[in-house]
């Protein structure tokens, strides 16, 4: 199943959900309770369970098949667009992915089953999983009472908390990229609420260095 990571609720995600046509169970998660869960710190993320329930492979970039949005836009003549678009563009074009190497795998966990290589044995599970201190817990808490106020009408009370979700959880894109929605839908680009934006965020780790690479 593919599960859509918005705080705006079903309406956000329904033109995208739709577009994909998808044959599989969809659905939304306002609260972002699968980062919790399962440790989720940017999309596409995916995990791997089991017929028995049994996780067999932690959070990890899950990229679908090549995009059809990334293919576009390395077509693009970006001098041709303003200038802030061109930045987020050429930005966008840096950014690695192993769509293959990720789908033969999850092919092979379903033919296989625990006999495949890539079914991870439970303590390489817990190896591999994203720790969770105390800072993560409560980056968790800020996040939602942030949510929480945004949903019932005080957006500007949810900037503190969403502030402190990002301090505390600095690599947790999905937190960012949500909150800086909120205020620069879009490209979220440089505004007056956060430091951050998506830009100079992506300028500073390396657009290289967005998604981690496939450990089989």
């Amino acid at each position: 199943m593919t599960v859509a990571l918005d705080t705006d609720g079903a309406d956000a995600a329904r033109p995208f959900v739709e577009a994909a046509t998808p044959e599989h169970p969809t659905l939304l998660d306002a609260a972002h309770v699968t980062d919790e869960l399962f440790g989720f710190v940017n999309v596409p993320n995916g995990v791997w369970i089991d017929e028995e329930g049994t996780l067999v492979r932690p959070a990890e970039p899950a990229h679908p098949g090549p995009s059809p949005l990334r293919e576009s836009i390395a077509s693009l003549d970006l001098s041709s667009l303003p200038p802030l678009l061109a930045d987020v563009l050429a930005e966008t074009r840096r950014i690695r992915t192993a769509p293959e190497e990720y789908v033969a795998a999850l092919r092979d966990w379903v033919e296989h089953g625990a006999g495949s290589r890539f079914a991870l044995p439970p303590d390489e599970v817990v190896r591999r999983s994203q720790p969770r201190p105390s800072g993560v817990a409560e980056a968790a808490a800020h996040f939602e009472l942030g949510q929480h106020l945004h949903r019932t009408g005080h957006p500007n009370a949810a900037v503190g908390h969403f502030r402190e979700a990002h301090r505390l959880q600095p690599d947790n894109w999905t937190y960012r990229r949500q909150a800086w929605h909120f205020v620069a839908p879009g490209l979220q680009g440089p505004n007056d609420v956060y430091e951050g934006n998506w830009l100079s965020d992506i300028r500073e780790i390396g657009a290289e260095n967005y998604y981690p690479p496939f450990v089989p």
